[in-house]
């Protein structure tokens, strides 16, 4: 048992290695999908999002997650627990005004990069594991995490970390892929991609949506809500391969070379496409909760 501990916190501290390497080196990438710097996957929504651009529905998914926090008037300090270029928390202070947002990477180049962008904002990017961040207990009120938690597995100290500096009464809101049944319940195909997916965008797991409603129960969020989303994200999914012909020909054509973090990328994006096809295995969910007032 203590070997198996071992191997499990070997394979987690390459896994976090591995990742800050690739968001170093191919955070730039991702204009190419993204004019906004959204490292994420969007949500259409009929005769209000444009299908055919990719922003328009990136940027919905930043509106849904962020309505989903009930922001009100007064004074709201935000987190987003692995904001990549900060995307999100641009668009939340666009938004509202009375919001001081904050956002946490592990890569110096999102950091760097990130507050540039955010330069004459109410907003800051801090170099921070948020699995255990610096901040005081009970300091946010509102925390979202956008495709983030994947990276160390959905385990349960992310959703601790969050637990623990949300206020009581402050929001929790997840957008993210998860598995709708445990792995060694995945056929040959769904286990392939997934697999796949993993590797390339340096994801130690993905957790059933079932897991993070219980743990989150746990944990002391209440009114934990949990919603399937996964249509509403299938066509941003599917300009995956035209995004990756796109990047492709735009480096040939300069004569850049491609960079080995780039091809991980663009090799778990071809794979994230595989794997939302098997919708019987996976599904895009945003779960919403709120910390007990204690």
């Amino acid at each position: 048992m203590k070997t198996q501990t071992i191997e499990f916190k070997n394979h987690s501290e390459q896994n976090k290695i591995e990742m800050i390497d690739f968001y170093n080196e191919a955070s730039e990438d991702y204009e190419f999908w993204s004019n906004d710097f959204n490292m994420h996957f969007g949500y259409f929504i009929p005769f209000k999002t444009n299908p055919f651009k990719r922003d328009s529905m990136l940027n919905q998914m930043n509106a849904q997650v962020i309505k989903r926090l009930r922001i009100n008037n007064t004074k709201n300090r935000l987190i987003d627990l692995g904001c990549g270029m900060g995307g999100t928390i641009r668009y939340a202070l666009k938004q509202y005004k009375n919001v001081i947002a904050y956002g946490v990477t592990l890569s110096d180049f999102q950091v760097q990069q990130g507050n540039n962008l955010l330069k004459g904002k109410n907003g800051i990017i801090l170099k921070e594991n948020y699995n255990n961040t610096s901040f005081q207990s009970n300091s946010f009120d509102s925390a979202l995490a956008i495709e983030s938690f994947c990276h160390s597995g959905h385990g349960e100290n992310s959703l601790k970390e969050a637990h623990r500096v949300l206020k009581p009464g402050g929001r929790l809101v997840i957008a993210d892929a998860f598995l709708k049944k445990e792995m060694n319940e995945l056929c040959k195909g769904a286990d392939y991609s997934y697999r796949s997916l993993c590797d390339h965008w340096s994801l130690e797991k993905l957790e059933t949506h079932t897991y993070i409603k219980e743990t989150l129960k746990t944990l002391g969020f209440e009114n934990v809500k949990v919603e399937d989303v996964s249509f509403r994200v299938a066509p941003s999914v599917l300009h995956v391969p035209f995004a990756i012909t796109g990047f492709i020909l735009k480096k040939l054509l300069s004569f850049k070379s491609i960079k080995r973090e780039s091809f991980h990328n663009l090799k778990g994006s071809f794979y994230a496409l595989l794997t939302g096809l098997h919708m019987k295995s996976f599904g895009y969910y945003i779960i919403s909760a709120t910390k007990e007032n204690s």
